[in-house]
């Protein structure tokens, strides 16, 4: 089985490899969002398993129903209802960030209806001033408290930094696919990264770091399946694990070449520093270690549900968004698609100015808002072949 067709498995039943280890006594521990420090559970000897919604249109919707209110973020409502249905029978724990309020404020009705011996929350500051990263170092010390208490074991210094390395060492290979699709015509499908994507997600570290490198190793030596000189878009917003939207762009005739999603490159695009000028030369520290992971979460993964102390009081653009520019330049972008979930403020306040910065700089936006699990699609193919047009004009 190649690699590619082994991450599209994978993906679409996320739980199979978590399931075949907890039969070996390994435990897994569930987590929302990109915030929880998963290097922190992989030296605690857990599995992190990031949770997503379901694929499936028929699916996330009448569980959640007991519960959850209506009109709020669909993405967690899926979760939920996947979680009610025992799709997470296999967690051992979860790690619960605060992230936004549709997931902090489902915190409650999860540990209520789905208790966990391991049911921690992670209070991320929404400022990066110095009190926030001295207060999320204090919080990933409690993080640390919690996972030993749980496995009845130390978490180490020499262990923790390397799982460091290993995180890293994933993130870097997560580049180097991603940049196959730099070329024209791209190496492989925007499908297929978000497959490997969801894939590594629900794997071991070790186990995820051999299915990229297979896969390079895969795109690099077969033939380009795509066509040249079309479009190529980047695709924006919150969260997306359906590949469906990446099919219909590229069946109406673009090259989706890059994502900025909450499980695209924010999780990737760069490393955890934990080298300082202020320490002796030598091994790092526990302290060292987690203050590099608190500037890590806190200042490097690009969120609109954090405010960046640098940006001030007024639209400094550049400060917010210029990583973006910088990505539309690398992948020699054509054009960007917005895509924000229904209720999903956090977003939807960025759309404007986020359309503004891309398009001074050159960049057209198509706007999309969906319900998560794109059913409106024959509506969203209209404007997507209409958005095409303009761009190819």
């Amino acid at each position: 089985m190649g690699a590619f067709e082994q991450a599209k498995r994978l993906s679409l039943d996320r739980g199979a490899r978590a399931r075949e280890l907890a039969a070996q006594g390994v435990k897994t521990i569930g987590y929302f969002c990109a915030f929880p420090p998963v290097e922190l559970i992989t030296a605690a000897g857990l599995m992190p398993f990031r949770i997503t919604g379901s694929p499936e249109p028929r699916l996330g919707g009448a569980a959640a129903d007991e519960c959850l209110e209506t009109q709020m973020c669909p993405f967690v409502r899926s979760a939920f209802d996947l979680a009610r249905q025992g799709r997470f029978n296999f967690l051992a724990g979860m790690v619960w960030p605060h992230s936004c309020d549709n997931v902090q404020k489902t915190f409650d009705v999860w540990k209520h209806y789905l208790p966990a011996p391991l049911f921690h929350y992670l209070d991320v500051p929404h400022m990066t001033d110095p009190s926030s990263f001295e207060f999320f170092t204090a919080e990933l010390h409690n993080l640390k408290t919690a996972l030993e208490h749980f496995t009845g074991a130390p978490i180490t210094a020499a262990a923790l930094a390397a799982a460091i390395a290993e995180h890293n060492r994933l993130r870097g290979l997560l580049r180097e696919l991603s940049a196959l699709r730099k070329p024209d015509p791209p190496l492989l499908f925007a499908a297929e990264m978000m497959e490997v994507m969801l894939a590594v997600m629900s794997l071991p570290v070790i186990e995820a770091i051999a299915l990229v490198s297979e896969a390079i190793a895969e795109a690099r030596t077969r033939e380009s399946r795509l066509a040249p000189n079309r479009p190529r878009l980047l695709v924006y917003g919150s969260e997306l694990d359906n590949p469906a939207l990446f099919d219909q762009l590229e069946q109406a005739g673009a090259h989706v070449v890059i994502e900025d999603l909450c499980v695209g490159s924010k999780t990737w695009l760069h490393d955890v520093n934990i080298s300082r000028t202020d320490i002796p030369v030598g091994p790092p520290t526990m302290d060292d270690l987690l203050a590099g992971l608190a500037d890590y979460y806190l200042d490097r993964i690009t969120c609109p549900r954090t405010f960046h102390s640098s940006a001030g009081t007024g639209r400094n653009l550049d400060v917010r968004f210029q990583y973006l520019r910088d990505l539309a330049r690398d992948y020699r972008v054509s054009g960007a698609v917005l895509y924000v979930l229904m209720y999903c403020d956090t977003f939807e306040f960025d759309v404007p100015d986020v359309k503004d910065y891309l398009e001074a700089a050159g960049v057209p936006c198509l706007h999309l808002e969906d319900d998560y699990r794109l059913s409106n699609q024959e509506a969203i193919k209209t404007r997507i072949e209409a958005f095409l047009e303009v761009i190819e004009k």
